[in-house]
């Protein structure tokens, strides 16, 4: 446990007061944390009180992953699933997850269900082997599905596993974790409140209430303008959709999320955002709502006390429950495109970035700071920055010698991102043309800088020219110690894969 209160107290970011004059903000960022990021905001009175109460959040996610895990062989459910055919005494929460299993199965008429991983295997071999299944596989697979996998007897809590279909926990499992981990980290003590966001799963608990920006599914970068933005108190929100993982064959692009009654990828919604009192019901509901057409998912949502949604299909069409509204934050507007003599409209500059991974989970992200500088060396716009405590930005030399005076904080503290998941070290940045004041800049060569530091460590600088005109070009950057891949995609917008 000291181990991990030092790490909490090396990366956290002082925020500002909060409702009490007594009460601050602290943020810290990781990676490999359920095969995401992860962000916690914790707001208490000392730096101390966050870090014990962090610290629990981070125990409570190891425990329970040591659980419910399907990629861990010595995860409790591993070891669960590699028996058969006898009652198996497990725990309260490997218990719990499976009865709410049987229950959203039952609910949402099979669009949920842990053994749909025979089916996305079924079609990620498919595209290793660049084909799509056939008919006949697809349906031993939805055959399977529809077995009967495990059978629980709640008087001697046991499972009975019955066969060796595959099975994961994925649609609410993360979700689940969050709940607990958010639970732990209050009861821990001193803190007011605290945001856990693991991969665009959130929990807030406490005095305070989070602005939540909701992604883009059409244009999917850390810094892109969400289609929504809430505000959210002592609730859980949770997103699901296709735009960021899945299958490309033939040049058309499958949803990981599948059907388990078709064994087809569910591509008619591109993404669901639910808010619930309850983060397992967020996340298996973001889930289902992606599987069930709108009519269904609006049946459905209607029965659970508590819950509002947004829902956009592949046409675009938007699906909203009538509390939704009432949960928008009212300051905040779509913003409006100005215009400039040269279109850069109908262009952009997409960075893409993969932090270079450590081995071991809860590893801190590296501060990282990505900006543009014209011709004469004038910085133009920061499109992306990510740091700790205010105090180490100095160690971004380049970034901070161009733009010290005029930074005060990083306004993407202000709020979190509820989005579909992604992997672990894997961001997109856009630069839309336009400099920090909001205006479009001329044509011309400009600098694109990609700068990486940790806290008294190692030292990274990517500098490229880039000649901004109408010929889209790709560049591939070279690797370094912290940044495993970069590449920069100055493109022309079309809203294609």
């Amino acid at each position: 446990m000291k181990s991990i209160i030092s790490l909490l107290l090396s990366s956290m970011i002082v925020m500002g007061a909060g409702t009490k004059k007594s009460v601050r903000g602290y943020v810290a960022h990781f990676e490999n944390v359920l095969g995401t990021s992860m962000e916690l905001k914790t707001f208490a009175p000392s730096e101390n009180d966050a870090s014990l109460a962090n610290a629990a959040a981070i125990t409570e996610i190891d425990r329970l992953n040591r659980i419910l895990s399907g990629y861990d062989s010595s995860s409790e459910f591993s070891r669960w699933f590699r028996t058969t055919g006898r009652p198996v005494s497990i725990s309260p929460e490997l218990f719990e997850v499976l009865g709410l299993f049987d229950q959203w199965r039952i609910s949402t008429h099979g669009a949920l269900d842990a053994s749909a991983e025979a089916i996305t295997r079924l079609w990620k071999l498919s595209a290793s082997q660049h084909r799509v299944p056939t008919e006949e596989e697809i349906r031993e697979a939805t055959a399977e599905v529809k077995r009967t996998h495990w059978i629980l007897d709640p008087t001697t809590r046991t499972a009975t596993h019955l066969d060796n279909s595959p099975l994961m926990l994925n649609s609410f499992a993360k979700s689940y974790i969050i709940k607990h981990a958010s639970a732990a980290a209050m009861a821990k003590g001193k803190a007011d409140a605290i945001v856990v966001n693991i991969g665009g799963d959130i929990v807030v608990a406490g005095q305070h209430v989070e602005p939540v920006s909701i992604s883009n599914p059409k244009a999917d970068a850390e810094n892109d303008e969400p289609i929504d933005r809430l505000l959210i108190g002592n609730k859980a929100i949770a997103t699901s959709g296709n735009y960021r993982r899945g299958e490309s064959i033939g040049g058309h692009w499958y949803s990981h999320i599948v059907d388990p009654r078709t064994g087809i990828p569910a591509d008619n919604i591109l993404s669901a955002t639910v808010v619930a009192p309850d983060a397992s019901t967020a996340g298996a509901l973001a889930t289902a709502f992606n599987v069930l057409s709108p009519r269904e998912s609006v049946q459905l949502a209607e029965g659970i006390p508590g819950v509002d949604y947004l829902i956009i299909t592949l046409d675009g069409k938007r699906f909203s429950s009538k509390g939704w509204t009432a949960l928008e934050d009212p300051t905040w507007k779509i913003p409006v495109n100005n215009k400039a003599a040269y279109d850069w409209s109908s262009f952009e500059l997409v960075v893409n970035l993969d932090i270079n991974l450590q081995k071991e989970n809860f590893v801190k992200r590296p501060y990282v700071a990505v900006w543009v500088e014209d011709a004469d060396h004038a910085p133009v716009r920061t499109i992306g920055l990510w740091h700790e405590r205010d105090r180490y930005l100095p160690e971004l030399k380049s970034w901070y010698l161009k733009y010290r005076g005029q930074y005060e904080t990083d306004k993407s503290f202000l709020g979190s991102v509820s989005s579909a998941t992604r992997p672990a070290g894997k961001y997109t940045l856009k630069w839309d043309g336009k400099d920090d004041k909001g205006n479009y800049v001329k044509p011309g060569v400009y600098t694109i800088k990609i700068e990486a530091v940790r806290e008294h460590g190692t030292y990274q600088l990517i500098r490229q020219p880039l000649d901004c005109n109408s010929t889209p070009q790709k560049i591939d950057l070279p690797a370094n110690v912290e940044i495993s891949s970069a590449s920069l995609d100055y493109r022309k917008k079309d809203g294609s894969r």
